[in-house]
């Protein structure tokens, strides 16, 4: 019998060694159930062709051709991927509906030997989960909001937070995206489906007696939209406010943005988007500062007029009394998360 997924808790408590997404290799990269393997029954172009053929010739046709393409992947995958796989292995296949794609190749599973079975309702079942939690359901744990201007460190104290057992969402590592204009990593960010995967399995686990510390953002990071149900914690969270010298802002943006420091013409791309914001003589300021490699003054100048007047407006009165660090050193970011954890537990 097919599996009805009532939970997002229950995927780690499925009794299957494995989970495979039979879909197209576009619809795996859109999103996907965390930890699924993708071994698709149809590739993206098949998919296109059974289906066109479905509305504009016949639907016997369709299903016909379809039937000979999942039976040579399949056998392709059986002869693959899946060649080491022993008697006992047990998977859990989805498609997208539960239906044909991920019924076919499950019958030709189990005539093999192996216990598989389908999800019920495939893959929407599972993002009605995912959209559940993030778009209609309250937050489940109290959240403290690590928060500071550019180049205090924030990041890097949610990983001491981690280290030290703390509760810890990194929303900027799950976005691939450092939150600034500045922001974007090598390989681009996942889509917005796959980033919501990701954020409700890290939800999934968070112990709800617990605090769970989160680095202040707007509900954008790149392109990516926080969902209602953490927009809406965050924005009623505790607030830690951090603080330090300038020197050590700059020095870490300095390490913490070495990819853009290693590229000019990126830099030079990114710094022509703050036109608008501060005029072409600002900019053509900073286009020189990093042209002649005084990055240390550039990145000062960028704290100064563009970012801490930006944070400051976007903070607001209402902050709790700052955190002031003497320095942005890693012993230090390791006592502060000590003292955090001392005080929230």
């Amino acid at each position: 019998m097919p599996v009805t997924l009532d939970s997002l808790g229950a995927l780690a408590s499925l009794p299957f060694d494995e989970i495979i997404d039979v879909r197209s290799p576009s619809e795996f990269a859109e999103d996907h159930i965390p930890g699924a393997i993708n071994l698709p029954v149809l590739s993206d172009a098949e998919r296109a062709r059974v289906g066109t053929i479905y509305v504009q010739e016949d639907k016997f046709l369709a299903r016909k051709i379809g039937a000979a393409l999942v039976a040579r992947n399949a056998a392709a995958h059986i002869e693959g991927p899946l060649a080491d796989r022993g008697g006992g292995w047990r998977p859990l296949v989805y498609c997208w509906r539960g239906g044909q794609r991920s019924g076919s190749f499950t019958v030709i599973l189990k005539q093999i030997g192996w216990q598989a079975d389908t999800v019920a309702g495939g893959y929407q079942s599972y993002r009605r989960l995912v959209a559940d939690m993030l778009y209609e359901q309250d937050f489940p744990a109290h959240v403290v909001l690590i928060d500071g201007g550019t180049g205090t460190a924030k990041t890097r104290l949610l990983t001491h937070l981690a280290a030290q057992g703390g509760q810890v969402l990194d929303l900027e590592e799950m976005a691939a995206h450092r939150g600034s204009v500045f922001g974007p990593i090598a390989g681009g960010q996942p889509p917005q489906k796959a980033f919501e995967s990701t954020l409700a399995a890290h939800i999934t686990a968070l112990d709800p007696a617990r605090p769970v510390y989160v680095e202040a953002e707007s509900t954008r990071i790149g392109r990516i939209n926080l969902p209602p149900a953490l927009a809406r914690a965050m924005k009623a969270a505790e607030v830690v406010r951090l603080t330090a010298p300038m020197a050590a802002r700059v020095t870490h943006l300095l390490s913490d943005y070495a990819d853009l420091v290693a590229d000019p013409d990126t830099l030079d791309t990114i710094l022509g988007r703050l036109v608008r914001y501060h005029g072409h003589d600002q900019v053509a300021e900073w286009r020189a500062l990093a042209a002649t490699g005084d990055l240390a003054r550039l990145v000062e100048s960028l704290i100064v007029t563009h970012y801490d007047p930006r944070y400051t407006r976007i903070a607001g009165p209402g902050q709790a009394a700052p955190l002031c660090l003497p320095d942005l050193e890693e012993a230090t970011l390791a006592a502060t998360a000590r003292r955090l954890i001392a005080d929230h537990g």
